[in-house]
């Protein structure tokens, strides 16, 4: 599927980048007059405005590119939130969308360093290396950065993985956030993220997040991840301004919705 470009630098968005969540609720009101309110996520829309000041020749080529595959509104593609945590269930690591392999032991409610109890203990009692792991529709050939909060009881290590790659870390007993960056396979249409714990290995960890930029920031927890298939421009053709030599600006405008 057609994928929106990441910029050169890893970047997908400049800042201030603008992202707008409407949701609806339906009423059926009685002859009475009682109300009874229920959700329709299937109606819900997402929208972001993608502002970009002193993009290159190359950077501005590549997004006029994408509008004329896209050929404006008509064709859907794949877009990754780039003000988003891409996994889904960061904070809940029993839920479905999280693989664990078999000798994976995962206890909650643990206190975690930014005060809270979302912290998760997660003990290996097996005798090889266990992984847990998440698998995202986000096209492999992106910059992304997989971060983490983890400590051990005992000195020890856990392995991040990244697609195909892997980065050892080791682990004290304080609370420490580990960080790698990378890239899949660029034919890819999606990309394996986790953790993979050694043999009788005990650790707690917390702050799950991948995003697609090549530094962490903040942590955001998040329960419907990033990664929009479907998506597609507002409008049809991009209009840009020229400030100087090989710099340019120009507005992004894309939508999500549920029902499309």
């Amino acid at each position: 599927m057609l994928t929106y470009p990441q910029l050169p630098t890893g970047a997908l968005a400049q800042f201030p980048a603008q992202k707008r969540r409407q949701m609806r609720t339906l009423v059926n009101t009685a002859a009475d007059g009682t109300a009874v309110k229920l959700a329709d996520p299937g109606a819900a829309t997402v929208e972001w405005q993608l502002k970009y000041a002193s993009l290159t020749d190359s950077e501005l080529g590549a997004l006029l590119q994408f509008f004329a595959a896209a050929e404006g509104t008509l064709n859907s593609f794949t877009f990754v939130d780039p003000t988003a945590n891409l996994l889904a269930w960061s904070s809940d690591l029993s839920n479905a969308v999280w693989e664990a392999a078999s000798f994976l032991s995962l206890a909650g409610a643990n206190t975690d360093p930014a005060g809270g109890n979302n912290a998760w203990q997660v003990s290996n009692s097996g005798t090889a290396p266990q992984s847990l792991s998440q698998t995202l529709t986000a096209p492999g050939g992106y910059v992304y950065c997989l971060s983490v909060y983890a400590k051990a009881s005992a000195a020890g290590s856990l392995t991040l993985l990244l697609g195909s790659q892997r980065y050892r870390q080791s682990l004290s007993t304080d609370w420490q956030r580990f960080a790698c960056t990378g890239t899949g396979d660029p034919t890819a249409s999606s990309m394996t993220f986790g953790i993979e714990f050694g043999p009788g290995s005990v650790a707690q960890i917390y702050g799950l997040q991948v995003e697609p930029q090549d530094s962490p920031s903040l942590y955001k927890p998040s329960t419907t991840g990033g990664c929009y298939e479907n998506a597609r421009l507002r409008d049809d053709a991009l209009s840009f301004t020229t400030t100087d030599v090989n710099r340019h600006s120009a507005t992004v405008n894309i939508f999500y919705a549920n029902n499309l």
